[in-house]
Formats: structure tokens, C-alpha cells, sequence
């Protein structure tokens, strides 16, 4: 089994970011219909995007919703972008397993391609 994590750091304040994101979203969606194991990350401003694609009226909920189970977000991150109790509430997982955030190198060392968008 191949391991694919997908770390989303855009903002979502653009027209382009929001296009990073539907692209992180499709890879992490394909890798798990091919069977690959996935992680996804909101890393840094992409915190943000987790409240916001928890709605159901989010043109993006659907595509997340496929693969929100494999989700986390940055304890720290989520806490600096003031995007903490919205994220909680969603029931997607806060780590914080280097200084607060989530740890790519473990990622690496257990195997897995790192993407970033």
C-alpha cells in the first residue's frame, strides 16, 4: 500500500486558493479510490478552510466530505488563525506532534509522499 500525505496551507481568501484546495482535495480523493493510504493536513492559513468546508452549503462539502475521516489540523495553527473552537466542533482532530504542529517527518519516515498545496 502506497501512502500519500496531503498538506493544504492556501488561504482562503482568493479565487486561486480556493483552486489549490479542490486540487488537494481531488488527489487525496483519487489516492483512496486507488486504494492508497491518506492523511490530509490544514497546515497554517488552511486551517481555515475546515469550518468552512464543514458546510453543507460549501461548494467544496461533498469533495471533503470524502475524505474527512483521513483529516487533521494544526493544534497550533488552527489556535493563531482564531479558527480553534470551529474546527473542534467539526470533529476533525487537532495534533500538535512537533512544538504544536503537525509533524511532516514523521510523515516521511513512516513512508509517506508528501504533497503540499
Amino acid at each position: 500500500m502506497n501512502g500519500i500525505a496531503v498538506v493544504i496551507l492556501a488561504d482562503n481568501e482568493t479565487h486561486a486558493d480556493m483552486g489549490r484546495l479542490a486540487n488537494a482535495l481531488e488527489l487525496a480523493k483519487e489516492a483512496r479510490e486507488n486504494d492508497d493510504e491518506i492523511r490530509v493536513v490544514f497546515d497554517g492559513a488552511g486551517t481555515r478552510w475546515v469550518p468552512a468546508l464543514a458546510r453543507d452549503d460549501h461548494p467544496l462539502h461533498k469533495l471533503y466530505d470524502a475524505i474527512s475521516d483521513a483529516s487533521v489540523a494544526c493544534a497550533f495553527c488552527s489556535a493563531a488563525f482564531e479558527v480553534k473552537d470551529q474546527i473542534q466542533a467539526t470533529g476533525i482532530k487537532l495534533v500538535g506532534e512537533y512544538e504544536g504542529h503537525p509533524s511532516i517527518r514523521k510523515l516521511l519516515i513512516d513512508g509517506f509522499k508528501v504533497v503540499t498545496f
